[in-house]
């Protein structure tokens, strides 16, 4: 039997299909979703025409931040099955030609890790300074200015040591002391053991939190006029900071070298790094991301964000991305299992999804899309004595966390839990969800679900779009427009961001008109594009 030649540079333009495990598909009734439910929906993972899979955690945990607070890195929770289940899930995603990414979170662990357990005993075990610890100052208060994400001091203190220990996050979830290299080998011994069960790649949690500053400096206030609220919400003294010694050390390059070492042992193996920086977020993904020893791919918030994408507000991303990452590869995404989603975010209409959709697919870079999305999904809203989220539980009602985006699938409506369980779920399944059921839309010709799936087949269709350069992202009005080129191959894109028509002119050269699936716009006898609302142009030349 002939193999298949395997394709390093497969992730170069790839489309990744988000899973949020608990929401996705419960196979055993509990009301959580789980990895055999993953294996049941895989087909219609595959039918959208994706590259590959993320998984956000399922690895063992207290669930206090729903798996983001690990306490054991090479095993699976029970709540979502078993490393038999996982294997499950890669057998059967290889078999339909869809790799497998899973969420490794390496800044922190549960403070129910064993290793964390060891570590707060004292201050002299082999454990002892695998966490980031530190003596108060001399009147008991913590040891410099430094905020957590989730709210307050980012220091709690530990009467065992009687010192205090960081966290960036939830105080149970204590950060890792990069600086100790013990706990650099110990996480890249388990990054081995999941590439060695057979995975294609990693999405890196908090890929800028590895390393924070070891003398422990004060970080300086931020200007009133630099705060941005893309990372915690405005209410958050987060953003009062500029948090140059918490994270973004320049340590950190040296880590992700050694952990594109070993990626590099294994044929097409993969990183994309989650960068979480509101100032200086496209210039971390230029650094990390730069020359063929760093991760591959990395996403900063600047489509994630409150603000609308304008046109303007496009050109002016991607001219950033020109001066600060033209040597790297960045991944896109609208959506997120952190974020409002982006239908309910910028108010879109259906023609505007579409057209949003379209442009996503035509951007230089790799994409991400968030489970959902491709069923127009808006974000669901959570009574307060719902809510699981301990972010929005802080913070609200100005903010009110995470939880409308991490609601429950519906798959179809003939019950109130859309298909996801049979049992109570987790988080109520959204009622305003059920009529955009996976299977009343399959039935539906005119649904979103199915211009992603001709957007998604687009891009493939052509290697200008998932592999090439582009040319300066320019806005002319409400049009945004650039061109992507490949070997022979380049793609003239415009895209009006609006709901009044526009126009716009093709490059000189002999183009032919393509897109006609995704309703883009027909050349006019005079010469000129005329745009209508929330339309496209594709045209294609050849050289």
């Amino acid at each position: 039997m002939l193999q298949t030649a395997i394709d390093p540079d497969w992730w170069r333009g790839a489309v990744i299909y988000q899973i949020y495990p608990r929401s996705f598909q419960d196979s055993n009734g509990d009301g959580i979703g789980d990895l055999l439910g993953i294996v049941q929906r895989l087909p219609y993972i595959a039918s959208l025409g994706v590259d590959g899979i993320w998984i956000s955690p399922f690895f063992t945990s207290p669930m206090k931040d729903f798996g983001y607070d690990v306490s054991d890195y090479c095993d699976v929770d029970p709540m979502f099955g078993s490393i038999a289940d996982f294997d499950a899930v890669v057998d059967t995603a290889h078999r339909l030609g869809v790799k497998v990414m899973i969420d490794l979170v390496l800044s922190h662990t549960s403070d129910e890790h064993p290793w964390f357990q060891a570590s707060r005993v004292s201050r002299d075990n082999d454990k002892s300074d695998w966490y980031v610890w530190a003596d108060p100052k001399p009147d008991g208060t913590p040891p410099n200015n430094w905020l957590s994400i989730f709210g307050g001091s980012a220091w709690q203190w530990d009467t065992r040591r009687e010192q205090y220990f960081l966290h960036n996050f939830l105080a149970s979830q204590p950060d890792l002391n990069f600086h100790h290299m013990p706990v650099q080998d110990a996480l890249l011994e388990a990054t081995r053991f999941w590439l060695d069960r057979g995975v294609d790649g990693f999405r890196l949690d908090t890929i800028n939190f590895y390393m924070a500053d070891k003398e422990l400096r004060d970080n300086p206030a931020l200007p009133l006029d630099q705060r941005n609220s893309t990372i915690a919400p405005s209410v958050n003294p987060y953003n009062h900071q500029e948090h140059l010694h918490s994270k973004n050390q320049p340590e950190n390059l040296e880590f992700l070298r050694k952990f594109r070492a070993l990626l590099d042992e294994y044929p097409a193996a993969t990183a994309v790094g989650e960068v979480g920086d509101a100032q200086r977020g496209l210039e971390i993904m230029g650094e990390y991301t730069r020359g063929d020893d760093l991760v591959h791919m990395c996403y900063a918030f600047e489509l994630l964000e409150q603000k609308p994408l304008t046109a303007p507000r496009v050109a002016e991303v991607f001219a950033r991305v020109d001066e600060v990452a033209a040597d790297g590869w960045a991944c896109w995404a609208y959506s997120n299992h952190d974020v409002q989603r982006h239908v309910s975010r910028w108010n879109l209409t259906p023609a505007a999804l579409r057209l949003f959709t379209t442009m996503l697919m035509c951007l230089r870079g790799s994409v991400c899309l968030y489970q959902g999305e491709e069923l127009g999904l808006a974000e669901a809203e959570v009574a307060f004595e719902d809510l699981q989220d301990p972010y929005g539980i802080e913070f609200w009602p100005e903010f009110k966390g995470r939880d409308g985006c991490r609601t429950p699938i519906v798959w179809e409506k003939s019950n109130q839990n859309g298909g996801f369980t049979t049992g109570t779920p987790w988080l109520p399944v959204s009622h305003d969800h059920l009529p955009r059921s996976a299977a009343t839309q399959e039935d539906d010709p005119t649904a979103i679900l199915h211009h992603y799936r001709r957007a998604i087949a687009f891009r493939h269709g052509h290697p200008a779009l998932a592999k090439g350069s582009h040319s300066g992202v320019e806005a002319l009005g409400d049009v945004v427009h650039f061109t992507r080129t490949y070997g022979d191959e380049t793609i003239f894109c415009a895209f009006n961001l609006s709901d009044t028509p526009s126009e716009a002119m093709l490059p000189a050269g002999d183009w032919t008109m393509i897109g006609a699936e995704l309703s883009s716009a027909s050349l006019s006898a005079d010469g000129k594009l005329h745009l209508g609302p929330w339309q496209p142009c594709l045209a294609l030349k050849r050289t």
